[in-house]
C-alpha cells in the first residue's frame, strides 16, 4: 500500500478522533452524560458503532468508550524515514474515524436538531437529509438485496461545474444505483450543484444529498451496515461478518472530486474495510492490487466520461442497463420522481381531461407486431392548438393489443397494470393512477429534449415484449389525443372493466383460505400494503382477487403475494393473524394490524391510486363518500385532493380510507359499522354511475329507497346540512350506534 496514502489516512484519522473528542467533552459540559443521544427515529443506534461493536449508543456518555476503541485503533502517523506494511494500520484508522464521526454527527444531532432535514425530500431552505430513519431505511434498505439497487455512489466534493455533476449522477441512476453526496470542494458541494439546475434530490429520485461536511459519510456506510443486519442476518457486533456481507453483497464505491485532503482519505481507509474503492479525478497514489476490495482500491486520474464505468469495473458490478430508443434517461432510479406545476408541460386525465388506458387480446393475425400510432396532435403540436398554456392539457388514451400462444384474458389486467411503473421509469414523465383515472404528466426538460406520445408507445411495445416474453408474441400500441376518439375508447373500457369485474362475481371471502398482496405502489408509499379479496379488489380497481392470482402465476416474485388467511382474530373487523403478520413484513413493520372490513379500527393503508375515499362526519355518526373526478368541497370542509394527502402515503388514518368503486356496492364494505347504511352523502355523478348496483344493494339490505337517503351536492354541502338531510327523510344512520 502506498506509504503516502497510508500516512495521509492515519493522520486524517488522529484529527478527525481528536475533532470528536472535543465535541464529546464539550457536549458533556453543556448537557451532561446521561442525555439521550442518538441519529433519529431508528433502533439501530449509531449503526456503525452497533454493528462493528456490539454497542448500543444511548447516552451521551456512552461515546467515552467508544472514543476510547477508536483511540487504541489509532496507530501512530508513519515515519519519514522508517518503511511498515501499511496497509493493517491505515483501515484500523479508516474504522476509527468512521466511529469518531458518528459521534461528532450524533452530537451534531444534539446541538442543533433542525440541522437536517425530518423529510424523504429536501426543503427549499434545507437541502441536507441526515441519517435515514427506519422507515426510509426499511423501504430502501431492500433494494439492495432484492437487486432493485444493486448499490450506490458515496459522492465527496464537487466535479467542476454543474453540468459534469448532473451528467455523472444521471449516469449513475441510469444504472440503478443510488448516490449519496457529501463535503465540498473549494466550498462547493454537488447536491447543490444539482439543485441550481433543478434537479430534483431526495430518496424517491435516489439522489441524496446527506451531509454538507465530510463525516456525513458515516449516513452512508451506517447504511450499508443497517442492510446487512436487517436483512443479511449479521448480528450487532459480528463485525467480519458484516464487513463481508457488504463486501459480497453491496455494490458501493466512492468518488472522490477534487484535492484529496487527510480527512478524506482517512475516510476512503474506512471504506475499503468493507470493500468499496475508490476512484478519484485527482493525481493521486494509486491502490491496484486486489486485496479487501474485489479489485483495485485506489485508482486516480480517471477523466469524468469514464468515472462511472471505472467505478463499475473496479467494483466488480455488471449493470445491464435497459436502453431504448427515446429523448430522455429510463432506469427505475426515476420512477419516483414528481412533475410539478412549475416544471409541467402538460397533463392528462387526473380529473382534468378525459383519459383511460386499456390492454386487451387479439388473435394473433389482428396484431402487427411493433406498430406504434398516436392519432391526434402530438406533444411538439400542442403550441399551435391555440390551447392555454403551459401546462397544456390534452385527452389522451391509449390502446395497448397483444396476442400470444399463451396469453390468457385473464392476464389483460396485470399487463395494463404495468403501465404504471414502465411509464414513470422514463426521466421527466410521470404517471399515477390507472384505468380511467389515470394521470399524466410530462415535464417541459423532457419535452425539451424531444419526448413525444410515440415513445410512451415505444416503451410499452418494447417493455412487454421484454418482461413478458413468455406470453406476449406481438403487440401494437396505439395512442388517441382527439377527444371524441379518447371517448370511444373509454366506452369499450368501460365495457372490458365491467367484464372483469362479473368475473369475481359470486365469489366470497369466505369460500377461499388466501388472500393476495399488492406492493406495486410501494415508491409512492412506502408502507402501503393491499390486501386483495374476492369481495374487495384494489383500491385502484384495477385488480380483483382473479387478477392478483393471474400475477402471481406469471411473475412468483411480482407484487402480488398470496396470503395465507390463519387464524380469525375479529370476525366483525376483519382481521386474521396470517394476514397481520404479512402486513407486518412487506410494510417493514410500520403497519401492524389490518382491518379488511373496518374504517374505524386499524383501517388499510393507501397509496394515492384509490379511485374513492370514504371518511367519517363525525356530527352526523355516518360516512362519506367521494371520487376522483369531484372537484368540489365535500361536507368534510375539504376537497378530494385535501383528503388524498391525509389517506396517501402508507398512512393509517382511522375514520378515512382509499376505496374502489366496486368495493362501494361490495357486502362486506365496511360491515363492523354498518356497511352501506352508514352512507349518508357521496356525489351526484357517483351515485348515477354506481345506480344499479347500489340499488340492488339496497334491495338485499330491505332498504330499496336508500339510494335516495343518500345525500349528495344538491341537497347538502356542509355537515350541518347533511345532519339536517338524514333527519328529513329518515336515513337508517340514525338507527345504528355511535362510530365514535
Amino acid at each position: 500500500m502506498s506509504k503516502i496514502i497510508a500516512t495521509a489516512a492515519i493522520r486524517g484519522a488522529h484529527k478527525i478522533v481528536e475533532e470528536a473528542l472535543a465535541k464529546y467533552e464539550e457536549a458533556v459540559k453543556k448537557f451532561g452524560k446521561d442525555q439521550e443521544i442518538g441519529f433519529p427515529n431508528t433502533a439501530y443506534y449509531l449503526p456503525i458503532i452497533y454493528s462493528m461493536l456490539g454497542y448500543p449508543v444511548k447516552k451521551l456518555g456512552d461515546c467515552q468508550e467508544v472514543l476510547e476503541e477508536a483511540k487504541r485503533l489509532l496507530p501512530p502517523v508513519p515515519s519519514e524515514h522508517m518503511w511498515l506494511p501499511y496497509l493493517g494500520p491505515a483501515l484500523d484508522a479508516g474504522v476509527a474515524t468512521f466511529f469518531a464521526e458518528e459521534i461528532i454527527e450524533a452530537i451534531r444531532y444534539l446541538e442543533n436538531p433542525n440541522f437536517y432535514t425530518k423529510t424523504e425530500e429536501p426543503l427549499e431552505d434545507n437541502i441536507w437529509l441526515g441519517a435515514a430513519d427506519d422507515v426510509i431505511f426499511r423501504k430502501r434498505g431492500v433494494e439492495f438485496v432484492d437487486g432493485t439497487a444493486p448499490g450506490f455512489a458515496a459522492c465527496l466534493g464537487a466535479p467542476p461545474d454543474k453540468e459534469i455533476a448532473q451528467k455523472i449522477a444521471h449516469e449513475l441512476l441510469e444504472k440503478n444505483l443510488y448516490v449519496f453526496m457529501h463535503s465540498d470542494t473549494g466550498g462547493v458541494r454537488m447536491a447543490e450543484q444539482l439543485k441550481e439546475l433543478n434537479v430534483q434530490l431526495g430518496w424517491p429520485t435516489r439522489l441524496i444529498p446527506f451531509g454538507p461536511y465530510t463525516s456525513s459519510v458515516v449516513f452512508a456506510i451506517g447504511f450499508a451496515c443497517r442492510v446487512a443486519l436487517a436483512f443479511g442476518g449479521i448480528k450487532p457486533g459480528d463485525y467480519m461478518g458484516n464487513l463481508l456481507y457488504n463486501k459480497d453483497r453491496t455494490f458501493a464505491f466512492v468518488l472522490a472530486f477534487g484535492p484529496v485532503s487527510d480527512e478524506w482519505y482517512a475516510n476512503a481507509a474506512g471504506a475499503i474495510n468493507w470493500g468499496f474503492p475508490t476512484i478519484s479525478d485527482w493525481d493521486i497514489p494509486e491502490i491496484k492490487p486486489w486485496g479487501v476490495c474485489t479489485y483495485e482500491h485506489v485508482v486516480s486520474k480517471v477523466p469524468y466520461e469514464e468515472m462511472v464505468d471505472r467505478a463499475l469495473e473496479v467494483r466488480g458490478l455488471k449493470v445491464t442497463a435497459v436502453k431504448l430508443d427515446i429523448p430522455v434517461a429510463y432506469a427505475p432510479a426515476f420512477e419516483g420522481e414528481r412533475v410539478r406545476k412549475g416544471d409541467l408541460y402538460l397533463e392528462c386525465g387526473g380529473g382534468r381531461t378525459p383519459a383511460v388506458e386499456l390492454l386487451v387480446t387479439k388473435s394473433v393475425d389482428e396484431v402487427e407486431d411493433g406498430k406504434i400510432e398516436v392519432i391526434g396532435p402530438e406533444i411538439n403540436e400542442v403550441e399551435k392548438l391555440g390551447l392555454e398554456g403551459p401546462p397544456y392539457r390534452l385527452p389522451f388514451a391509449v390502446l395497448v393489443e397483444v396476442a400470444g400462444a399463451n396469453m390468457q384474458e385473464d392476464f389483460e389486467a396485470i399487463l395494463e397494470r404495468q403501465f404504471h411503473h414502465l411509464i414513470n421509469y422514463a426521466q421527466g414523465i410521470m404517471h399515477v393512477g390507472q384505468r380511467n383515472i389515470m394521470w399524466l404528466r410530462i415535464s417541459k426538460a423532457a419535452v425539451e429534449k424531444g419526448f413525444l406520445f410515440r415513445h410512451i408507445g415505444e416503451i410499452l411495445y418494447a417493455k412487454l415484449r421484454q418482461e413478458f416474453g413468455a406470453i406476449v408474441d406481438k403487440c401494437q400500441v396505439t395512442i388517441y389525443t382527439e377527444e371524441e376518439k379518447v371517448k370511444e375508447i373509454l366506452e369499450l373500457a368501460k365495457q372490458v372493466y365491467a367484464r372483469r369485474d362479473e368475473k369475481i362475481a359470486g365469489m366470497t371471502d369466505e369460500s377461499v383460505d388466501v388472500y393476495y398482496s399488492c406492493t406495486l405502489c410501494q415508491s409512492f408509499a412506502p408502507s402501503h400494503v393491499c390486501v386483495i379479496t374476492p369481495e374487495r379488489i384494489g383500491m385502484c380497481g384495477a385488480y380483483n382477487w382473479l387478477d392478483g392470482k393471474a400475477c402471481y402465476e406469471i411473475n412468483p416474485t411480482g407484487p402480488n403475494q398470496p396470503i395465507e388467511k390463519g387464524e380469525l382474530i375479529d370476525e366483525r373487523l376483519g382481521q386474521y393473524s396470517g394476514i397481520n403478520e404479512y402486513v407486518k413484513q412487506a410494510s417493514r413493520g410500520k403497519v401492524e394490524r389490518v382491518s379488511l372490513y373496518s374504517i374505524m379500527v386499524d383501517p388499510m393503508t393507501a397509496c394515492g391510486c384509490f379511485e374513492c375515499i370514504a371518511a367519517m362526519l363525525p356530527t352526523c355518526n355516518g360516512i362519506m363518500i367521494v371520487n376522483r373526478d369531484y372537484l368540489g368541497l365535500t361536507p368534510s370542509g375539504m376537497k378530494f385532493t385535501t383528503m388524498a394527502g391525509m389517506v396517501g402515503g402508507g398512512q393509517v388514518t382511522p375514520g378515512f380510507m382509499g376505496v374502489s368503486k366496486h368495493y362501494i356496492t361490495s357486502r362486506k364494505f365496511l360491515i363492523a359499522e354498518g356497511g352501506l347504511k352508514r352512507v349518508v352523502w357521496m356525489p351526484k355523478n357517483l351515485k348515477e354511475e354506481l345506480k344499479d348496483k347500489l340499488k340492488a344493494r339496497a334491495e338485499e339490505l330491505g332498504i330499496p329507497d336508500l339510494i335516495d337517503k343518500i345525500a349528495d351536492e344538491t341537497v347538502a354541502n356542509t355537515e350541518e346540512e347533511v345532519l339536517e338531510w338524514i333527519e328529513k327523510v329518515g336515513h337508517p344512520v340514525k338507527e345504528l350506534p355511535p362510530l365514535m
